[in-house]
């Protein structure tokens, strides 16, 4: 349910971009209907009760069995990106079966960049050389229990200026990020995106370098002792240290090796869940919708006769 009601609020993120949104659920046209009403769905929600067109992407949850009423026949969660000859182009599966990619993750990855949201927690750093800027990429950067964020690190380089990716030769330094969070905020390794080559003839070796704009994105996405689904939010903000090392050179000169410590301060929300006694409960976001009809009915579907 949070990552429709993503979806939704980032709907003109992908108007702009000229993609159009559909989800495919299992649940009955009703269900989807009612909650449609009740979140303000504007895009469309694909009925498909028997699982077939599931079944024909291939990614029907095979962890669930016949027998676990009423789960049986669900997906693993995913994204598909896909053009206009029906060509899939992209897709985004997490690892983790809870985890979603961001609305905004899946409009970059179609337009081939990514664009800053004005209401995006940040920190910024560096000089006139080298700008730095530390930014929570994703549903306006707010962290809750499902949606996979990117602590985006950019680097605006002067003209003439380049940083350094792995490997590097002794005395030089290669740009590297660490980000630290609370308990319960897990940070993945750092996703950077191709160098250049640079070739000192005078030395024999080839550099790998960026120049000019550079992201370094680390997907970080928090699990229930940070927000959980069965009790309320702990804390409204969680505060993540970006540490960037990196060392800036032109053709000539390189200059000193710089440290950089960013603090983004990052709002945290509780869960959207459906109206269930079991977990409306718990202080989260609770759909305005029947639930407990739907859901009755769901595991009516499972039943013999």
């Amino acid at each position: 349910m949070t990552q429709l009601g993503e979806l939704q609020d980032a709907l003109p993120k992908f108007r702009a971009a000229g993609i159009k949104l559909y989800a495919v659920s299992y649940d009955a046209p009703e269900a989807l209907a009612a909650f449609a009403e009740a979140r303000g769905i504007e895009f469309s929600l694909l009925s498909d009760t028997d699982s077939a067109v599931i079944r024909s992407f291939g990614i029907l949850n095979t962890l669930i069995q016949p027998e676990d009423i009423p789960f049986h026949g669900i997906p693993y969660p995913g994204t598909y990106l896909v053009d206009e000859a029906g060509v899939i182009r992209e897709k985004f599966f997490p690892r983790h079966l809870a985890n979603r990619a961001s609305a905004e993750t899946v409009v970059d990855s179609a337009l081939g960049k990514i664009l800053m949201g004005d209401d995006e927690p940040r920190a910024s750093g560096g000089d006139d050389a080298v700008r730095i800027t530390a930014f929570v990429h994703g549903g306006g950067g707010v962290l809750k229990s499902g949606p996979v964020r990117q602590l985006v690190v950019r680097f605006e380089l002067r003209e003439g200026l380049h940083i350094y990716g792995e490997p590097v030769p002794d005395g030089m330094v290669a740009t590297s990020i660490s980000v630290r969070g609370p308990d319960g905020l897990h940070v993945e390794s750092p996703v950077v995106p191709a160098t250049q080559p640079l070739v000192l003839s005078g030395l024999g070796v080839t550099l790998h370098v960026w120049s000019g704009t550079v992201d370094i994105v680390v997907p970080v996405w928090a699990d229930s002792r940070l927000v959980c689904v069965t009790r309320p939010v702990d804390v409204p903000s969680a505060t993540l240290e970006v540490t960037v090392r990196y060392q800036a050179c032109d053709e000539a000169t390189c200059m000193v090796p710089r440290t950089e410590r960013l603090q983004v301060t990052v709002p945290v929300e509780p869960h959207d869940v459906p109206n269930i006694d079991l977990l409306a409960k718990n202080g989260q976001k609770v759909t305005s919708m029947d639930s407990m009809t739907h859901l009755d009915k769901l595991v009516r579907r499972f039943l013999p006769g």
